[in-house]
């Protein structure tokens, strides 16, 4: 999964408001071998406070009705590349994910941890698939101080709710796919118990997707200030977690992670 961020104040400052080159990161993502591009109109970063639904809707609308267009004159990578290749919009606020989804989207990144089935519901009209990230309190809010006495038994807990609210909202539990939400209300210890614990978040059988890419966690670890210089790093944490239950990596180095990956699966494997 590409991460294309269209604003201005990416943690990793890799941005973009501008169409064209938003186009451009697109383009290059998926030359690169992307199987999803994950597009999000907002930080979310908590320093930085949130923009309206319609500041939001105004960017998902300036990328998503040209989304085609971004691509549609290249070819995949390979025979493994997931082709045409999955759009993900990635926001929380059920105003925007009602909006963007008529836009063709198919998956909803939603990193709010589902409080309530609106946006469950929202995809289930559509038919869309929602990835549903572990975390706790709203978004764009710090969360510094939460501490979890069993941070794998609160995830397969808060996973197993909120399945059967989504569930209840008429989403079908093959259209879930799982995000236990590294570096959101969550400390260094906390991460990595995650990371090393990965296979048994497997227990719901649907689709793991670990956020690997230049985390907090890393530079935390590592004594890395600077995002972008966490890389090497981040594949590191991929190939772990492709070796214990992980199956979609959220990545801005999109070279470096197909690379990885199709060393460990080799293509005619």
């Amino acid at each position: 999964m590409g991460i294309i961020n269209v604003n201005d104040d990416s943690f990793s400052a890799d941005g973009s408001l501008d169409r064209d080159e938003v186009c451009r990161m697109i383009r290059e993502k998926l030359d690169e071998g992307a199987d999803i591009i994950d597009v999000g109109a907002e930080s979310a970063r908590t320093n930085r406070k949130a923009i309206t639904v319609e500041e939001e809707l105004r960017r998902f609308a300036m990328i998503l009705k040209s989304w085609e267009s971004c691509w549609a004159d290249i070819n995949p990578r390979d025979s493994m590349q997931v082709w045409p290749p999955i759009l993900s919009a990635n926001t929380w606020r059920p105003e925007v994910v009602q909006g963007v989804l008529p836009m063709g989207v198919e998956w909803i990144n939603d990193m709010s941890g589902l409080p309530d089935g609106r946006n469950a519901q929202h995809c289930a009209e559509a038919g869309a698939a929602l990835l549903i990230m572990h975390s706790v309190g709203e978004p764009k809010v710090p969360h510094f101080q939460q501490q979890w006495p069993d941070v794998i038994g609160s995830v397969k807990n808060f996973f197993a709710e909120k399945i059967e609210l989504a569930e209840r909202s008429g989403l079908s539990r093959e259209h879930l796919i799982l995000d236990p939400g590294i570096d959101f209300a969550k400390q260094k210890d906390d991460n990595m118990l995650i990371y090393r614990n990965l296979e048994e978040l497997t227990m719901f059988d649907r689709p793991l997707l670990v956020p690997v890419s230049r985390k907090t966690v890393i530079g935390d670890a590592l004594g890395i200030a600077n995002p972008n210089e966490r890389d090497a790093a981040t594949v590191a944490c991929m190939t772990w977690c492709m070796r214990h239950g992980g199956s979609i990596f959220r990545v801005h180095h999109v070279k470096a992670a197909y690379e990885t990956a199709r060393c460990f699966y080799p293509i005619g494997e």
